[in-house]
């Protein structure tokens, strides 16, 4: 089976590039630039920017199925979330279309049919719908979050020795590793028109990992909190100075005021041992 990986090289992407290869699929990586993963895992690759049409001609011939990683995911002023992660996945889906793809995966977010106020996740919603009414066998995968951005978003406050969290009341989430997802992934590529959210098999509220980042790093825990219109505040700023940032900071207050459960609980992969593991290193 041949499997176009677009978005290849990217955090998840490259997990899943992984996991296809290893799992003997005929794989080719498109992506903007090429990544060295390694001797094992060196495929045929097609450099291509999504919002130019032309990059994208005959990269699905004899394709079996395409999987998409393609989205925005940090502030730009340049481009925007509906010109990459709507219509930059619209045009890979148009190709694959023409070149006769039988199935395709789309990596989404949970709940992006929930904040149309949130480009982030409109623009993911938005493709969601015309991948649905395309014909194409489709997957739909909407995770609730990966280890390593959690982690990412936490460090700098740990550092600083005080975390502040958004609103009044907890909020809950059970992200999963790219590793756990990239295999959910792959197992599930030949599924027919599904939509799964998908997260690991350990939930926390933002506190508790916040409590475990603490102690993972060794210090007394610090805990505050801020109203969530800060954010608002915040983005609206952003967007009137053109920094690109809006969309990001949107994102973020979501992320962290909204219950970020997926009911298909999957991986092996631990998040406590995860922010452990993350914090030891970086003592």
């Amino acid at each position: 089976m041949k499997v176009v990986l677009c978005g290849a090289y990217g955090n998840l992407g490259s997990d899943v590039l992984k996991t296809l290869v290893r799992n003997g699929y005929e794989t080719v990586a498109a992506d903007m630039a090429e990544k060295d993963l390694g001797e094992e895992f060196r495929v045929p690759f097609r450099k291509i920017d999504v919002t130019k049409p032309e990059t994208l001609k005959g990269i699905f011939d004899g394709a079996d199925a395409v999987i998409t990683t393609v989205g925005l995911t940090t502030g730009s002023a340049t481009v925007t979330n509906y010109e990459i992660d709507y219509q930059g996945n619209l045009n890979l889906l148009n190709e694959a279309k023409e070149a006769g793809v039988k199935h395709f995966v789309y990596i989404s977010v949970i709940k992006a049919d929930k904040a149309p106020k949130v480009p982030m996740l409109h623009a993911k919603a938005m493709f969601e719908e015309e991948l649905k009414k395309s014909g194409i066998t489709y997957v739909i995968h909407r995770p609730t979050g990966y280890f390593y951005d959690i982690v990412k978003v936490f460090r700098p406050m740990i550092e600083k020795g005080e975390v502040t969290l958004l609103g009044k009341k907890p909020v809950h989430a059970n992200v999963i590793s790219t590793e756990d997802f990239a295999d959910f992934i792959v197992k599930h590529i030949e599924d027919e028109n599904v939509t799964y959210n998908v997260g690991g098999k350990e939930t926390y509220s933002y506190e508790e990992i916040a409590n475990m980042c603490f102690k993972a790093a060794g210090k007394e825990p610090v805990i505050k909190r801020a109203p969530a219109f800060l954010f608002d505040v915040l983005a609206f700023v952003n967007k009137m100075k053109k920094t690109g940032k809006e969309g990001v900071l949107r994102f973020s207050k979501w992320t962290l005021t909204e219950e970020m459960v997926g009911d298909t609980a999957y991986g092996d992969m631990s998040f406590k041992k995860y922010i452990e593991d993350s914090f030891k290193e970086n003592k």
